[in-house]
């Protein structure tokens, strides 16, 4: 349990713990690979692949002979994916090199598909990546993406946010959005940009762009006895007890700033903001907490047109 790489520098390293393996019900993958003919597929490009969750799970759901080539701007990154697939017994179909999504290194038309998962959430310019991601796919083959809207996540009303007052609730929305908002006007991508995702590929020229809503959601209830109400409070201990909400005080302070917040204000929305976090570890630690994680989380794919005869 736990993650290996939180309070690294590396980008994402908070986010490589076990929680990401909870991420997606694998029934529902599957399903996606029918409904997109992922049984076609003989090669996939997985961008901004981090320690490889992402491609290796959809490679579950594919044939057996399909390769894998994951990319990441990270050094980190490639080579702990590198040894995850060798632990694993993937090293001869998974590869794994440094890149940026943004100029990807392969020639035109190399992938069947061309995926990534909560990568275009960090990027200044999604749709460059997107167009990137449609060169290297070869006609007719399939971009998809997995992206969210971590906006949602402030709504979701769980045994200890209900009790708060409405109040309390408006601002920590309006708090997160102002940070949202702040990390976007840094040029740092925009946490919430999955609901315009469709549009981006639309304006891209891909075709046939299809919208699922992932169907992943975790209730979290006593004893937490599951392997995912594990990973969850195990979480939520560890962010605690080093001052983490979405983001550290430093980083929420330079993003609420950027954002339009006024400086005077953000100790009162931070410390309101963590206490929040308070409350649930106390809640877990009483065995009295209760509630679904989740949020909206969208997979988006298109095609690339085919060429003319």
């Amino acid at each position: 349990m736990g993650n290996e790489f939180k309070g690294q520098a590396a980008h994402s390293a908070e986010h490589f713990g076990d929680t990401r393996d909870h991420w997606w019900n694998r029934d529902f993958l599957q399903l996606i690979a029918k409904r997109w003919n992922l049984d076609a597929v003989r090669d996939v490009l997985d961008v901004g692949c981090g320690v490889g969750h992402w491609g290796m799970l959809l490679a579950s759901v594919m044939p057996e002979h399909v390769r894998v080539t994951g990319i990441d701007r990270e050094t980190i990154w490639v080579e702990q994916a590198t040894a995850r697939a060798l632990a694993r017994g993937l090293a001869k179909r998974f590869a794994y090199q440094q890149g940026e999504a943004q100029r990807l290194p392969f020639p035109d038309d190399s992938f069947d598909l061309t995926t990534c998962q909560t990568v275009l959430i960090h990027l200044p310019d999604p749709s460059a990546a997107i167009a990137e991601m449609l060169r290297v796919t070869r006609p007719g083959g399939l971009v998809m993406v997995a992206e969210p809207n971590n906006l949602t996540e402030s709504l979701l009303l769980d045994s200890i946010s209900n009790q708060a007052s409405i109040d309390e609730i408006v601002e920590l929305v309006r708090f997160q959005l102002t940070c949202e908002r702040g990390k976007a006007a840094l040029g740092e991508g925009d946490n919430s940009v999955g609901d315009r995702v469709p549009g981006l590929f639309v304006a891209q020229g891909l075709a046939n762009v299809e919208v699922y809503v992932n169907d992943k959601a975790i209730a979290v209830f006593p004893p937490y006895a599951s392997p995912e109400q594990r990973a969850f409070t195990e979480d939520a201990r560890d962010r605690m007890g080093r001052r983490l909400w979405n983001w550290s005080e430093d980083e929420a302070r330079r993003v609420f700033l950027a954002g339009g917040g006024a400086p005077g204000d953000f100790a009162v929305h931070f410390a309101r903001a963590l206490a929040s976090r308070e409350r649930i570890v106390r809640g877990l630690d009483d065995a009295a907490y209760h509630g679904i994680i989740g949020g909206a989380f969208y997979l988006v794919a298109g095609r690339k047109p085919a060429r003319a005869d």
